[in-house]
């Protein structure tokens, strides 16, 4: 089984030229080595030409995709008296306030992809580093997880708004669909994310900012993007 899933990794990536691939080129290309048995995730991944040990090249957003993730996110939201209504009819998973946070920091309790909380909560909240941080579950004002306006963030979070983040290596890895979207979705969600990190690019920041890039699927090759590919978005 194993030496057939690596047969079948080595095609897929033989079929990747040495070459650089228009974004709607490199969608066809991996759904055409597609050998997996399930729906997998579409992933871009950018090289920045930034260096996040300094606070003001840091990188960092939120963006809707206009397809969603080909998935519901799973919503937590910590919040007090009405908020906790607003936050159940916009379609919150699961709605607390101190009971929510105890849950949490004794049993490390994580099962959704998103926390919400009010900002009244955040002092409480705030004892959940350990466990949510190392995840990246944390609720941040710059990410509108910190918010009064709970319900509009819960239907946002749910529509297939997503964060990005520069990481220590300067890479931002972000999903933008399933690989059995028709491509024009995935072309559409990838140039919608590569606009918004295009817009988030810090004045600190010299010389080139997407250095690189790369379009991938959870069990395919990774297909480099052109220029073009890159900065589709930027006009």
């Amino acid at each position: 089984m194993a030496r057939k899933a690596s047969k079948n990794i080595a095609k897929a990536r033989a079929s990747v030229e040495a070459r650089p691939y228009h974004l709607n080129e490199a969608v066809s290309l991996l759904q055409k080595v597609k050998y997996a048995k399930f729906d997998e995730t579409v992933d871009l991944t950018l090289r920045l030409g930034v260096d996040t040990r300094h606070a003001d090249q840091m990188v960092r957003g939120t963006v809707v995709l206009p397809h969603g993730l080909g998935k519901t996110k799973t919503v937590a939201v910590i919040a007090t008296g009405d908020r906790q209504k607003e936050a159940q009819a916009a379609g919150a998973d699961f709605v607390g306030g101190e009971e929510l946070v105890e849950k949490i920091q004794k049993e490390g309790w994580t099962d959704f992809d998103a926390l919400i909380a009010t900002p009244d909560m955040m002092k409480s909240v705030g004892r959940l580093g350990k466990v949510l941080g190392p995840k990246g579950l944390m609720p941040n004002p710059k990410t509108g997880t910190v918010t009064l306006e709970v319900g509009a963030a819960v239907k946002e979070i749910k529509a297939g708004k997503i964060e990005f983040r520069a990481d220590k290596t300067s890479l931002v890895h972000v999903p933008v669909g399933k690989l059995s979207f028709s491509g024009d979705k995935l072309v559409d969600n990838a140039t919608t994310v590569i606009a918004s990190i295009m817009r988030a690019k810090p004045a600190a920041a010299k010389g080139k900012y997407i250095k690189s890039a790369t379009l991938s699927s959870t069990m395919g090759p990774g297909v480099p993007l052109d220029a073009a590919g890159q900065e589709a978005a930027h006009k």
